[in-house]
């Protein structure tokens, strides 16, 4: 997952530069709307893996989960039935499959892992918006919503996961 996430940012950088030169010089509007494409995916990319690796700097996976913000709230284990988290959230990738290996790491471990995994993309979500504010520049405000909400409820769905997964490790760690 590490790979192709890389390999797309950089992709995505690519056509940002390539259709921004070629709309400098022709005005096309079609390549104006592929340079916003580009760089609206170059975004999204690129600030999940800075997010991840700034916030991984921090804490090196090291997070106090006995703090009430990773805490099972009342709420929870009704939501998730309702969302049928069970069914889906082995689908989804995980950038770094080992750190939640059993074989590699305690459980402890795991569920500190699960709390800075949970960090991350929360921070990622709130950054989702802020290609909104590019609609000054560009327009098509709609688009710039869209994708971000659409990025938005993406990283919703790892939060979710880790809250999910977090309070049947913390019963196995008790057993």
């Amino acid at each position: 997952m590490k790979k192709k996430m890389f390999l797309i940012t950089l992709l995505s950088l690519v056509g940002l530069v390539v259709f921004g030169a070629t709309y400098c010089f022709t005005g096309n509007r079609v390549i104006f709307s592929l340079m916003i494409t580009f760089g609206t995916i170059f975004y999204h990319l690129a600030i999940r893996l800075a997010a991840g690796y700034l916030i991984d700097a921090k804490f090196h996976n090291q997070m106090d989960y006995t703090k009430g913000w990773f805490r099972e709230k009342a709420f929870e284990p009704k939501l998730y039935k309702k969302l049928k988290v069970k069914k889906w959230k082995n689908r989804f990738p995980t950038f770094n499959p080992q750190d939640f290996e059993l074989q590699n790491r305690s459980v402890t471990e795991i569920i500190q892992v699960t709390c800075q995994s949970e960090i991350v993309h929360e921070v990622n979500m709130v950054l989702s918006f802020v290609p909104v504010i590019f609609s000054v520049w560009f327009g098509s405000l709609e688009v710039f919503v869209i994708t971000s909400f659409m990025a938005f409820l993406y990283d919703s769905m790892f939060v979710i996961m880790q809250r999910f997964n977090r309070p049947r490790l913390m019963r196995l760690l008790r057993k």
